[in-house]
C-alpha cells in the first residue's frame, strides 16, 4: 500500500536535524563509554585503597595471627572474617596460611583448597591490589600478609569487592547522561535549524533534489550546445567550461579551477576574455581558427561574481569572406579598368574629332605597348597565374588613385601549387590593399611589390610590400595585424585584412611582421609544404 506521507521527500531542515540527532546519539554513545571506564577506574582506585585497608586491618587482629599459629586456634578466624565482611560490606573476606591453604571462607567448599593468589606477591611480605575475574564475575581484591612479631609471614587475608553491573553503572550514570542527552538534543535542533536556514540562503531556497536537477540540468545544456562557454572568476579563473570551448581555445580537459594565465592562451585572446567592459561580437584569433567572442558579466544578490564568454567558430566564415574579397577584388578591378578604359576612348573619340588621326594611333599604340610590357614583366617574373592575374589587376586599381605599383627587380616565383597559390592571392592582395589605403591622398606615390622564394630548410616564399607612405608607429607594429584594428575612421568594419593576411601565415607555419624604411615594409614568409611547390 502507498501511504501519502511515504511518497514526500523530507525537507532540507528535517535532514539537517535528523543528522544533527544522529551525530548527538554518537556523541552521548561515547561519553556513555568514556563515563563507563571512569567509572571503573575510579572503583578500582578507591575500592582497591578500601579493601586493602579492610584486609590489613583484619592481618592486624590478635585472634588472626593467633590461629594462623596454633591450629588448634583455626575456629577463632572465621568469625573475624566474617564480621570484618559483614560491617565492610565487601564480597568476601579470605584468610590463608602461609601455604596457601584457605583458612576461613564464605565458600564452604573453598575451605581446605589452596588459594588462587593470581601472582601476588602478598606471601612475600607486601600488601597487593589488583582485579580479577572470579566465578563469573570481576572484583577488585586487596591482599595482606599476617605476619607475626618477628615479621615472619603466618599467612595472608584477602578482601574481594564485586564491580558494579553494566546496567547499575548506567543507571548509577543515567541522571548526568539524561542531562546531557537532553541539552545536546537542545543544542542540536537549535543548531540545525540556523544551518538550515542560512544554507537555504545560499542555495536560494531550494531543496537538495531541486538543486540536483538544476545542476543536471545545467550540465546538459553547457554541453550541449554547439557554442563554446567559458566563465571566469574575478581572479580569471576558470570556473565553467564546455566541450566546445575546450575544443575552440585548445584548452586541457582538467582546465577548471585553473588560471587563464596558466593555460599558454594567445595574447589577443586572454586579453578578450578578461577585457573589463562588455564585448559583442569581437573577432580574435586562436591558432588557425577565427572566433567570435560575446562576453558579459554576471553577478548574484548585486555582487559581481565574473564573466561569461560565449565562443563561435567563424573559420569557414571567414574562408568564404576570403573568396568574396577575391570577387571583390575583381570586381573593384574590372571598374576601375573600365574607368580607365572609358577615359582612354574618351581621348580617342576627341582626338579624332580634333582630326588628329596619326596623334590617336599613336596614342592607342603607347597604350597597348604599356599594357603588354606591364603583362610581360609580371608573367616573366612570376609563373603563378592566379597571383599575376591579381597584380595586373592591382595595378589598374593603383593607377586609378594616382599610385604607380611596381613589380621589384628581384621578384621570383615558379609554379606552386593551388593551396599555397590561394593564399599567396590573399596575402598579396590584402598587403597591397593596406598600402593603397596607407597612400591616401599621397600624390605620385608608389607601391613595390618583392616575390622570391627561400632556398632554404624549409622552404619559404617571401612577400615583401614597401610603400612610400608614413610608415607605421613602432608602439602599433602588432596592433595593426589585431581584428579591428585601423587608423582610419570607421574601424569597427575594417581592419581585418592584416589579420587575415597574418592568419592565413600563421596556419602554414610562417608569420608576417612589419617595419619602417622611408615608408612601412611588410614582409609575410609562407612555408611551402613537403612534395609541393617548385
Amino acid at each position: 500500500m502507498n501511504w501519502p506521507w511515504a511518497r514526500r521527500r523530507v525537507s532540507l531542515a528535517g535532514q539537517f536535524l535528523a543528522l544533527q540527532l544522529a551525530i548527538v546519539l554518537a556523541v552521548l554513545v561515547a561519553v556513555a563509554a568514556v563515563s563507563l571506564a571512569q567509572t571503573e577506574a575510579g572503583f578500582r582506585r578507591d575500592e582497591g585503597r578500601r579493601v586493602l585497608s579492610i584486609a590489613e586491618t583484619v592481618a592486624a587482629v590478635r585472634s588472626v595471627r593467633l590461629g594462623l599459629t596454633d591450629r588448634t586456634m583455626e575456629h577463632v578466624v572465621a568469625p573475624v572474617a566474617e564480621s570484618t565482611r559483614s560491617v565492610s560490606g565487601a564480597s568476601y573476606v579470605i584468610v590463608a596460611r602461609s601455604d596457601g591453604i584457605v583458612v576461613t571462607s564464605p565458600d564452604p567448599g573453598q575451605v581446605g583448597e589452596p588459594l588462587d593468589l593470581h601472582g601476588s606477591p602478598v606471601l612475600s611480605g607486601r600488601s597487593w591490589v589488583e582485579a580479577v575475574e572470579e566465578d563469573g564475575g570481576k572484583y577488585v581484591v586487596g591482599y595482606a600478609p599476617v605476619l607475626d612479631d618477628r615479621g615472619r609471614t603466618l599467612g595472608l587475608v584477602a578482601v574481594g569487592r564485586a564491580y558494579p553491573t553494566l546496567l547499575a553503572s548506567l543507571w548509577r550514570a543515567s541522571p548526568n547522561l539524561l542531562t546531557y542527552l537532553g541539552m545536546a538534543s537542545a543544542l542540536g535542533v537549535a543548531g540545525s535549524l540556523l544551518l538550515s536556514r542560512r544554507v537555504k540562503r545560499q542555495t536560494l531556497g531550494l531543496e537538495p533534489t531541486e538543486i540536483t536537477g538544476l545542476v543536471e540540468h545545467r550540465e546538459a545544456m553547457l554541453h550541449g550546445i554547439r557554442e563554446g562557454v567559458i566563465g571566469l572568476g574575478l581572479q580569471h579563473r576558470i570556473t565553467l567550461v564546455n566541450d566546445e570551448a575546450v575544443r575552440l581555445l585548445d584548452l586541457p580537459p582538467q582546465c577548471v579551477g585553473k588560471k587563464l594565465e596558466e593555460l599558454g592562451l594567445e595574447e589577443p585572446v586572454c586579453e578578450s576574455l578578461t577585457d573589463a567592459s562588455p564585448g559583442r561580437d569581437q573577432v580574435v584569433m586562436s591558432g588557425d581558427r577565427v572566433l567570435i567572442l560575446n562576453r558579459m558579466p554576471f553577478s548574484a544578490r548585486g555582487r559581481s561574481l565574473g564573466w561569461v564568454t560565449t565562443l563561435r567558430d567563424r573559420t569557414e566564415l571567414t574562408a568564404l569572406q576570403r573568396e568574396l574579397d577575391v570577387t571583390r577584388h575583381t570586381t573593384d578591378t574590372l571598374r576601375a579598368q573600365a574607368h580607365e578604359f572609358s577615359n582612354q576612348l574618351h581621348t580617342v573619340a576627341g582626338l579624332i574629332e580634333l582630326g588628329e588621326h596619326d596623334e590617336a594611333v599613336q596614342y592607342v599604340t603607347r597604350l597597348s605597348k604599356a599594357r603588354a610590357r606591364l603583362s610581360a614583366e609580371v608573367v616573366s617574373r612570376i609563373a603563378d597565374s592566379s597571383l599575376a592575374a591579381l597584380l595586373i589587376a592591382k595595378s589598374s586599381l593603383a593607377a586609378e588613385q594616382g599610385v604607380r605599383l611596381r613589380i621589384s627587380p628581384r621578384t621570383r616565383l615558379p609554379k606552386v601549387d593551388e593551396i599555397l597559390s590561394a593564399d599567396l592571392v590573399t596575402v598579396v592582395g590584402n598587403l597591397v590593399d593596406n598600402a593603397l589605403d596607407a597612400l591616401g591622398g599621397v600624390s605620385d606615390g608608389w607601391v613595390e611589390v618583392e616575390v622570391t622564394e627561400d632556398a632554404g630548410k624549409p622552404r619559404n616564399v617571401v612577400v615583401t610590400v614597401r610603400d612610400c607612405g608614413p610608415g607605421v608607429a613602432p608602439e602599433l607594429t602588432q596592433e595593426v595585424f589585431r581584428r579591428g584594428f585601423s587608423t582610419k575612421d570607421g574601424a569597427g568594419e575594417r581592419g581585418l585584412g592584416l589579420a587575415l593576411a597574418r592568419l592565413v601565415c600563421r596556419r602554414r607555419g610562417g608569420d608576417i611582421a612589419v617595419r619602417n624604411e622611408d615608408g612601412a615594409v611588410f614582409t609575410a614568409r609562407l612555408p611551402v609544404a613537403d612534395g609541393t611547390g617548385p
